[in-house]
């Protein structure tokens, strides 16, 4: 699995050139890493490409080049990278009207525990959620969750000799399930488990 390092981001002045081919080489990666499940929940899989970039745009926009604040964004996002035996995912809720989305985050409370993925021939595996911080209060559920899917023995190989990959909700406010993921995605996960 790919290690990102403070050595290994480039300076800002070098970032600004790379810029425009790294941006589209990370749009087109995201298509296969994006799962939609019903209309208002997807699941964006991260992996060292996807938050490369989002570390480097972070310090882009915030002009950030001193060591504190490059170790903070370092901080923020390494532990998102998937270590071979998980995949790890930003969850949104996305409801485009606001007074929509306000009654369902309140609707949607623990719905970032009811997040799935199953592979053939195995047991679904639960999301564990927001790890580094608590996203939801007495009212209401946020509408960005950080996932973590820790796969079982057997799951890697399995996958590997072809079984589909299935994922979904089964929260009472929300129900969505994909039997199999486009294969494209299927493959593109796979590159994030070491077998």
């Amino acid at each position: 699995m790919g290690q990102i390092t403070r050595d290994s981001l480039m300076t800002l002045e070098a970032y600004a050139k790379a810029r425009p081919a790294l941006r589209a080489q990370t749009i087109e990666h995201k298509k296969n890493r994006r799962v939609q499940l019903g209309e208002n929940v997807a699941l964006m899989f991260e992996d060292e490409l996807t938050l490369r970039y989002q570390i480097q745009e972070m310090l882009r926009v915030e002009k950030t080049f001193l060591e504190e604040g490059i170790q903070d964004e370092l901080n923020a996002y390494t532990p998102l990278v998937p270590d071979g035996n998980n995949w790890k995912a930003t969850m949104l809720i996305e409801y485009p009207d606001v007074d929509e989305r306000r009654v369902m985050l309140a609707r949607l409370k623990g719905v970032e525990d009811k997040v799935y993925v199953q592979v053939a021939g195995h047991a679904r595996v639960y999301a564990i959620a927001d790890e580094d911080m608590e996203r939801e209060n007495e009212e209401k559920t946020s509408s960005v969750h950080f996932l973590r899917f820790d796969l079982q023995s057997g799951m890697a190989v399995s996958l590997k000799a072809g079984a589909t990959l299935a994922m979904g909700v089964d929260h009472p406010a929300y129900a969505a399930h994909m039997d199999a993921v486009p294969e494209a995605t299927r493959t593109s996960l796979i590159k994030d488990l070491a077998i």
